[in-house]
């Protein structure tokens, strides 16, 4: 493999299949002891957005939680 005159490189395609790197996936670079490592990107999403917007804007929150509990 060799680096391509805009620094581009090609992941062979039995790689990009077995880890994913599918098209516009984000991938980084880093150093780690003298060798760089692509991996792809880490997100670093709260995981309670995932939940925002799930109540109805009537509900009331603890009334839901109330619910939940059992009480």
């Amino acid at each position: 493999m060799k680096v391509g005159e805009r620094g581009q490189i090609t992941i062979p395609s039995n790689l990009r299949r077995r880890y994913g790197l599918e098209r516009d996936v984000e991938v980084e670079i880093v150093e780690e002891t003298g060798r760089l490592i692509l991996r792809k990107k880490r997100t670093l999403a709260c995981p309670i957005d995932r939940f925002v917007g799930m109540l109805e804007a009537s509900e009331n929150t603890d009334d839901v939680l109330e619910e939940l509990r059992g009480r």
